[in-house]
């Protein structure tokens, strides 16, 4: 049945008793298929039916289906005529999020959560203004995503809009990539329980028909009844307070009842909530007894089994997790604070360890911040871990609520830089330019395993200023010790120059050709570079600054020993530390010029890290080529300088 919907058209001429197994068949489909690539099945095993409501009620495009967030739109994607998920997060495949380019179906690429009020906001005044009275935006949100800030924000201005034609789905599995947690989540876990009058009324009935005429039994199931009305209406104050006509809790599994409450709220012609109760998971036994967070993003895996195919080497995240468990265990003032990632983050371990030192506070990643300002000044020291691209979100905070008061606290960045699968939305190629403004802040990027631990820990330990570590995804890079020391910078490679028989030869004995500035996990491939330019007899140091803000002095010193100076990070080039380096050596008027290689300032397509490095020209091969040219060009310009005068 499957393969004959190549269209919302084609689903909405299916009669109702087919649906079920039409469900059926996406469910064995999506298990299928992300088996092979990894992606996001728990949260889309639990939208069939929800998403073929959506589309036999609403007319897409002309009715815009925004999903928030978008990891739980593969069903939409199905239904809209893409169904090739051979390469789906592969370069060239479907991208695991709603993506314009894909589909006019595809209104927002969204996966960073919380927005997609704001965006059915805009879009529903915009048909107000133009007069299209006949068209309805949708917004489908999960439960996690309430959590944020910025989706109250919406639900404020959404409530002023009574002509507004708007239907918000609220898509509650309980979850976000773990059990959801704080007020929301307790209000809407009150509503999962309120099961209806009809249920309350049977309850009443069953308790008065086994009892006698009078007694007991009657009064306890008059109270009951009275308890279970009042649960029933009063959970849903919050919303109609609001002004939001509210509808539900609703069975999201039940295709014909999240159907007639679709077309109820569409025809309302104003904002509507429609709570849908929806299990993640649904239908695939392994991801509905996975405890973590059913399934919500495995790699590949074994369909009968649930089995995942284990990715070999240290990862970055569980380096840094173990050693949050030891610093905790050693300081007492240390706390742990997650948006929503507890797992994902590597803060799972912390958290069993010291339970009453960790805070997850829901998708707000500004309140985190601010939060963790107030932490250090009632005397402790904050560790938020974060994913890389989320730190944009609380920008403001991080400047004027922590550096302005000069707090400690430790910013801990997964997934920086190229992290590839899960396409621009994801990468975490800002954080060094967005940082390097900021007052009173210290920033580290570690190379390797080792020196995650040890700068970690010296993170932590300044307590006068913000203080970031970043780092990538994926396994941890083998380890690279340092030949020698300069300042607090660790030089990784040294190698001399070959003679060259020209009149300079003399006064540039001691000067060597290249100074490399190795950014974090940019080293190995730095020293790869170094290897091959040293095989040419050109003279190389590989430098790891290990702290890029602020850059120490000693770097002065050893750029003043070279030709050339070239800084390769996995960062976009503009404003990061390519730029800082270069300007430090303007402001101490040293005159060499400076060659920065990084992401070019664009949003990148979804596809595996080390592809995307490649094609910025970030592989070894690249660099030396490149880097072979500039310092035989600056060679060049030198010899021709010191020739004596015709």
């Amino acid at each position: 049945m499957l393969e004959s919907i190549g269209n919302p058209d084609d689903l909405k001429k299916l009669a109702a008793e087919r649906l079920p197994q039409l469900a059926d068949e996406i469910r064995e489909f999506l298990v299928s298929e992300v088996s092979r690539t990894g992606g996001h099945l728990g949260p889309n095993l639990g939208v069939v039916e929800l998403s073929i409501a959506l589309h036999r009620v609403f007319d897409s495009p002309n009715d815009p289906i925004v999903f928030d967030t978008g990891h739980q739109s593969y069903v939409h994607k199905i239904l809209t005529g893409r169904r090739d998920f051979s390469k789906l997060r592969r370069q060239g495949g479907l991208s695991g999020y709603p993506s314009r380019a894909e589909s006019e179906h595809d209104f927002v690429e969204n996966s960073h959560a919380s927005t997609a009020l704001s965006y059915a906001d805009g879009m529903a005044k915009a048909h107000q203004l133009r007069g299209r009275s006949d068209r309805t935006v949708v917004a489908v949100i999960g439960d996690g995503a309430l959590t944020g800030g910025m989706a109250w924000e919406a639900l404020n201005n959404i409530a002023g809009g009574r002509n507004r034609r708007l239907v918000i789905v609220v898509n509650d599995n309980g979850r976000s990539y773990s059990p959801t947690i704080g007020g929301v989540a307790d209000h809407l876990a009150t509503l999962r329980m309120t099961q209806g009058y009809e249920q309350v009324l049977d309850l009443a009935k069953s308790a008065i028909n086994r009892a006698p005429v009078v007694g007991p039994p009657i009064y306890d199931a008059l109270h009951g009844l009275k308890k279970g009305l009042k649960d029933a209406i009063q959970p849903q104050i919050m919303f109609e307070d609001l002004g939001l006509k509210y509808l539900g809790p609703i069975d999201g599994h039940d295709e014909q009842a999240v159907e007639h409450a679709l077309r109820r709220a569409r025809d309302f012609g104003g904002p509507v909530i429609v709570h849908c109760l929806t299990s993640k998971g649904k239908g695939y036994a392994p991801a509905e007894n996975h405890e973590e967070d059913q399934f919500h993003a495995p790699g590949a895996f074994d369909v009968e089994t649930g089995e995942q195919q284990a990715k070999p080497g240290l990862k970055w995240t569980s380096v840094f997790s173990e050693e949050m468990v030891k610093l905790g265990g050693e300081r007492e003032d240390l706390v742990a604070i997650t948006a929503a990632m507890l797992h994902p983050t590597g803060l799972a371990p912390f958290a069993d360890a010291y339970p009453e030192r960790t805070y997850d506070v829901g998708i707000a990643e500004q309140h985190a911040a601010t939060s963790a300002a107030g932490l250090a000044m009632g005397g402790m020291h904050p560790v938020i871990a974060v994913y890389s691209t989320f730190l944009n979100r609380c920008f403001d905070q991080v400047l004027l609520d922590v550096a302005l008061h000069r707090q400690g606290v430790t910013f801990c960045l997964d997934r920086a830089g190229v992290t590839g699968d899960d396409g621009p939305s994801h990468n975490g190629m800002w954080d060094l330019s967005l940082l390097q403004i900021v007052p009173n802040l210290a920033l580290a990027v570690p190379r390797d395993a080792a020196r995650l631990r040890e700068l970690l820990r010296e993170a932590v330990a300044v307590d006068d200023g913000p203080t970031v570590l970043r780092y990538p995804k994926g396994p941890v890079v083998e380890q690279i010790d340092a030949v020698e020391h300069a300042g607090s910078m660790d030089v990784l490679r040294r190698s001399a120059r070959e003679e060259a028989d020209t009149p300079a030869a003399a006064d540039d004995a001691a000067r060597s050709d290249l100074l490399l500035v190795a950014v974090g996990a940019m080293a190995q491939t730095c020293c790869e570079v170094a290897d091959r330019l040293a095989d040419q007899g050109i003279g190389v140091t590989v430098i790891d600054p290990r702290w890029v803000k602020p850059l120490d002095p000693a770097l002065l010193d050893e750029a003043a020993r070279h030709r050339v100076v070239a800084v390769v990070e996995d960062n976009g080039r503009v404003g990061a530390v390519g730029d800082a380096v270069a300007r430090t050596l303007r402001d101490a008027d040293i005159d060499i010029p400076v060659r920065t290689f990084g992401i070019a300032q664009e949003f990148l397509d979804h596809a595996k890290r080390d592809a995307i490095l490649a094609d910025m020209g970030l592989s070894p091969q690249h660099l030396a080529r490149k880097l072979i040219g500039i310092v035989s060009h600056h060679t060049e310009e030198e010899s021709r300088t010191d020739e004596p005068a015709q």
